[in-house]
């Protein structure tokens, strides 16, 4: 079994170690070129954005070959899912092929601009996202077919965070804080920064570079707002507009090396 991952905070890389099988960085593979897998079994474990798949996860679905005889996905959450699986379902119809099982589990939701981190850590324990993962691997064990059952309004809601052209809310706000404001208004850096350059190695996009003339840090345009910079900083030094509190957030089964080689490691 393989097992294809994004992760900015550990919570899907958690979730893929769990899982078991063969672990391959999606930043990795999109690095080197490699969009062809095969295996008996292939699995897809990402994070949800603004309700939906994140476009960096949606680009690489589209470029990719999978040559199995059982696709599943994971999808990490922390307060809804909205219709992941239908917007899963239809970038694979448009790509070409279809998912034999699409699944979720509800974690930490370490989105900074709507939530208080040290709140959701706290309410970790109610989530029991071991029972969640147990389930979900003796699914797909037995090699169970389905996907998640979503009613019209969670489709409706995915359909709100859309625009016309089918490019999700979370692109298009960051696509007027990149284009309109400039990324570097929308995210910041203090003084505290003392450029040790964690923030760089574990941006899955290579977006930000060390300035040595004002002694911070350079983001360029590609950001998809992960908030693996954010979160991973050790000085705690780089904020976002917004953000509810200073607190920071990464899986406690997952180590900041761990994040790095996934995300920045060729």
């Amino acid at each position: 079994m393989k097992i294809l991952y994004f992760t900015a905070t550990g919570n899907s890389l958690y979730i893929a170690k769990s899982i078991g099988g063969e672990l391959y960085s999606i930043p990795q593979m999109v690095k080197e070129d490699i969009y062809e897998f095969t295996n008996e079994k292939i699995g897809i474990v990402f994070p949800l954005h603004a309700w939906s798949v994140p476009p960096y996860i949606v680009d690489f679905l589209k470029k990719a070959k999978f040559n199995c005889e059982y696709l599943f996905a994971v999808v990490t959450y922390g307060i809804y899912s909205g219709a992941v699986a239908k917007h899963l379902s239809d970038i694979a119809d448009e790509a070409g092929f279809r998912f034999s099982y699409i699944s979720r589990i509800k974690m930490v939701d370490n989105y900074l601009p709507t939530f208080d981190m040290e709140k959701e850590i706290a309410k970790e324990p109610k989530k029991k996202i071991e029972q969640q993962l147990e389930a979900v691997k003796s699914d797909i064990t037995a090699s169970k077919e389905g996907t998640l059952k979503e009613n019209f309004l969670d489709k409706a809601a995915m359909n709100y965070m859309f625009r016309r052209d089918g490019k999700p809310f979370s692109e298009k706000r960051l696509k007027v804080h990149v284009v309109g404001e400039g990324i570097e208004n929308y995210i910041y850096v203090e003084d505290s920064c003392v450029q040790c350059g964690v923030c760089a190695s574990v941006c899955p996009v290579n977006n930000i570079e060390m300035d040595a003339k004002n002694g911070k840090i350079s983001l360029s345009d590609k950001c998809f707002m992960c908030f693996a910079c954010i979160h991973n900083c050790p000085s705690n030094a780089i904020h976002i507009k917004g953000e509810v509190s200073n607190a920071r957030f990464r899986n406690n089964h997952v180590t900041l090396k761990e994040l790095i080689h996934s995300n920045n490691q060729m």
